[in-house]
């Protein structure tokens, strides 16, 4: 059964601003409860993990005689807009599948049940702790965890052979060196990283890894330091040493995956399931490609990304809400979930179990051994960018800043202090 519309004095529009829901969220109107099921939505999951839902809320609806739950699976190019028209119209479901970055924008604006006091230290704890403050803002939790995904590299064993080189580097000055070797040694490039605003975040992350604050917490630009002035300088080196493809200024990250694929590259960041891909697309390379973990910087940091459950304010039954996003997400579900959809499970038991699993094949099977790596990266995974405002105009400044210094345009100083003075002048 539908949830029923209810008007109100915010006006509704598909395209519905985050000031719109902040407006709605302070009406003093309260949505009258109408008895009906726990509605669910999730991003793009159906028809591949179908069998695994129904099953999942069988066993929830059996478990609980009194609940049942409608499940809901939005497209992902949909969801954004959907949940925005459906908090302002205080229509939401009672559980969204979103991610902390889009779901934290919104928390700011009191769109979601706070579940601090919903939640005991025993629950808080299975999670792992730095998963569990990706979904914290000012203090106060707004979603409980799901499932998480954090990058991994391969490497070319051939290439690094020629090359001379006997272990992957796992930091960036490591990679400085792999690929200064791999171009003297072969004529390739060790790798493929994209500087076009709009693609890839890779770049922030990786001043994020070096020790950079992007974004202080008073808002200003927080690159403009000296860890800001080594990273700006670590990138424009690299290209202006012809250490870079040249297309690093043009491409997107998908340039660099079929790059990799053609053998002219000899690291390549991506998931654990891209061997998958290059058994298919590339199997020769895929017969030399090893995994290995990701590349960090100083502070050991790691990329992950999450997805977690979020509870609008307005459900009609936040209790009901409440334990059935607990039952997802409860290590029993997530290790299931994990198996089925190759993701990573974000409580601390399940990850265990995992990793537990993926080791005893590991030694005979590429994609078992690189989802191990990838488990295992979690104890130093974190969201390195975590939401805010205007990402992509940061994003923007900042790379078209980098590829001023890196052509000769601007020194490293100015493009740096020209990056900081246009993102502080918003």
């Amino acid at each position: 059964m539908v949830k029923g519309f209810r008007r109100l004095g915010c006006g509704l529009l598909l395209g519905v601003s985050l000031m719109a829901i902040a407006a709605c969220s302070s009406s003093s109107g309260n949505r009258s409860g109408t008895g009906e099921s726990v509605e669910f939505w999730t991003m793009q999951l159906q028809p591949k993990f179908t069998d695994y839902f129904n099953d999942l809320i069988t066993a929830f609806e059996a478990e609980n005689a009194e609940e049942t739950v409608r499940w809901v699976d939005v497209p992902w190019s949909a969801m954004e807009s959907k949940i925005l028209t459906a908090v302002s119209a205080r229509t939401a479901p009672d559980v969204v599948n979103l991610n902390p970055n889009f779901a934290s924008q919104l928390a700011s604006r009191n769109a979601w049940l706070v579940l601090d006091d919903r939640l005991t230290p025993e629950l808080r704890d299975r999670y792992l702790p730095k998963i569990w403050q990706a979904n914290q803002i000012g203090g106060q939790t707004f979603g409980i965890p799901w499932y998480l995904t954090t990058r991994i590299s391969f490497y070319n064993q051939d290439l690094f052979t020629q090359a001379g080189i006997t272990n992957p580097p796992s930091t960036y000055a490591e990679l400085a060196q792999v690929a200064q070797q791999v171009k003297e040694r072969t004529g390739k490039y060790a790798f493929f990283v994209t500087f076009v605003p709009g693609d890839s975040n890779e770049v922030l992350e990786s001043m994020v890894q070096m020790g950079v604050t992007l974004v202080n917490e008073d808002g200003s630009a927080g690159f403009d330091t000296p860890e800001g002035l080594a990273a700006f300088q670590y990138w424009v080196d690299l290209y202006q040493a012809e250490l870079l493809p040249p297309e690093v200024l043009t491409q997107g990250h998908s340039h660099g995956i079929e790059l990799y694929q053609a053998g002219e590259t000899a690291i390549v960041n991506t998931s654990p399931e891209f061997i998958n891909t290059i058994q298919q697309n590339a199997p020769q390379i895929a017969q030399v490609s090893v995994p290995a973990s990701q590349i960090t910087g100083d502070t050991g940091k790691k990329n992950v990304a999450v997805m977690n459950l979020v509870i609008p304010k307005d459900s009609d039954d936040p209790e009901a809400a409440f334990n059935f996003a607990l039952f997802v997400t409860n290590t029993e579900n997530q290790l299931a979930f994990a198996e089925a959809a190759n993701v990573l499970p974000s409580t601390a038991e399940a990850v265990e179990q995992y990793i537990a699993k993926l080791a005893t094949n590991a030694a005979t099977d590429s994609l078992s051994l690189a989802r191990k790596i990838s488990a295992e990266q979690l104890a130093d995974a974190e969201i390195l960018i975590p939401a805010q405002e205007n990402l992509t105009t940061l994003q923007k400044l900042i790379y078209e800043n980098l590829q001023a210094a890196m052509l000769g345009q601007k020194t490293v100083p100015q493009a740096v202090a020209d990056a900081a003075a246009a993102w502080n002048a918003l």
